[in-house]
């Protein structure tokens, strides 16, 4: 087989499962074949859950329990972080939980958008720690979250993604 550049992944792949001692050898080739795909299925499904945190922030609407989510954001950023400028930084929250999350799960930027994420991620574990539990408003899913998004960041669009059709390797 000839290498090129769409197929360079692939290899680099084969030649990693190589190296490891699979229980299944067998499923060797499934897990490089469909690696890709499950990817960016894993990056997609992830910008549809910030997408699910976005809307309602930007159309005003309850999300769960939380009747208004940008008045919430907005306590959070000014009452329990401290931070100044809580409106204008609750409004970038939206921007990169609607506009963002889309461009992530398409996969464009998706370095930079995924590094925003994890830097949210971290500000909003450092907003409700200690507490872990997630249903007692803790930092489970954000640290979750915020691992994913890293990942992501480090890991870039992967095969099918608007920044392969583009070209782009930020």
């Amino acid at each position: 087989m000839k290498i090129t550049e769409t197929t360079q992944p692939l290899v680099m792949q084969a030649d990693a499962l190589r190296h490891e001692r699979l229980l299944f050898p067998a499923l060797g080739k499934i897990y490089v074949k469909t690696e890709p795909l499950l990817y960016a299925l894993l990056r997609c499904v992830f910008g549809v859950v910030m997408l699910t945190h976005g809307i309602p922030k930007a159309l005003g609407t309850s999300h769960g329990s939380m009747a208004n989510p940008m008045a919430g954001s907005i306590h959070l950023i000014q009452n329990v972080m401290g931070l100044p400028f809580a409106p204008q930084l609750a409004f970038l929250v939206m921007l990169l939980e609607t506009v963002g999350a889309v461009m992530l799960a398409l996969g464009l930027f998706t370095r930079p958008v995924a590094f925003i994420i994890f830097l949210q991620m971290l500000g909003i574990s450092y907003a409700l720690g200690p507490t872990w539990p997630w249903i007692d408003r803790g930092i489970e899913f954000p640290v979750l979250m915020g691992f994913l998004a890293l990942y992501m960041s480090v890991r870039g669009s992967g095969h099918y993604s608007v920044d392969k059709k583009l070209r782009f390797s930020i």
